[in-house]
């Protein structure tokens, strides 16, 4: 298999543990997406670990670039974000799986197994959740407002949030600034903020929310 994470300790930590296994062994590293793609022209993993924050490319864009060039790949996330409010998208984007990094190694080898045998992975709380969001019983005005947000407007929301200006978002995402105003137009809109201060002070609070001690 295939590992992408930008922190090489934690690429050393997760091939140990994988390698140590029998039936399982990593086959080559990445630091970033463009790494990933070039591993791939060399390599051909049964199984991509990929995290969500990485340099140079949006975790979720990323799956879904990595889904259209290798359709039959499986990939699964192994990230610090929050599964409530990453995994969906994960698996919208195509990823066969969502583990937080926090789950611990046997969790983790768990989850590989049964991705590798073509079947979807997520911990049994997340998938209650999954399950109580497609029940017709699901309580009104459950669904947050964040998740009404398109993938790419989370991503806005999320730089946002990190203090980027509406330049940075652009070049980072490589977008044009005015698209960008329009995605930050489109998120005020969706949240109920009435101005930019609003729609920076909020995705400030989100983005510390969010933060995971590792």
């Amino acid at each position: 298999m295939l590992l992408i994470d930008d922190h090489p300790f934690m690429r050393a930590g997760l091939a140990q543990l994988i390698n140590a296994q029998p039936d399982l062994v990593v086959c080559d590293e990445a630091g970033n997406p463009a790494e990933a793609f070039k591993a791939l022209s060399k390599t051909k993993p049964e199984l991509v670990l990929s995290d969500l924050t990485m340099p140079g490319r949006s975790g979720l864009e990323f799956i879904k670039d990595l889904k259209a060039a290798e359709p039959n790949l499986a990939v699964l996330v192994v990230s610090m974000h929050d599964e409530a409010v990453f995994a969906e998208r994960a698996l919208r984007a195509g990823a066969r799986g969502y583990i937080m990094k926090e789950a611990g190694g046997d969790n983790l080898l768990t989850a590989i197994r049964q991705v590798l045998q073509g079947e979807v992975y997520v911990s049994p709380r997340m998938s209650s959740r999954i399950l109580n969001n497609l029940s017709a019983r699901k309580p009104r005005g459950s669904t947050s407002p964040i998740e009404q947000l398109t993938d790419r407007e989370f991503e806005v929301f999320q730089l946002i949030g990190q203090g980027k200006s509406t330049r940075d978002i652009a070049e980072q995402l490589h977008l044009s600034s005015k698209t960008v105003d329009v995605h930050r137009s489109h998120i005020k809109e969706k949240l109920e903020l009435k101005d930019a201060t609003a729609l920076i002070r909020h995705a400030v609070r989100w983005v510390e929310t969010q933060t995971v001690e590792p």
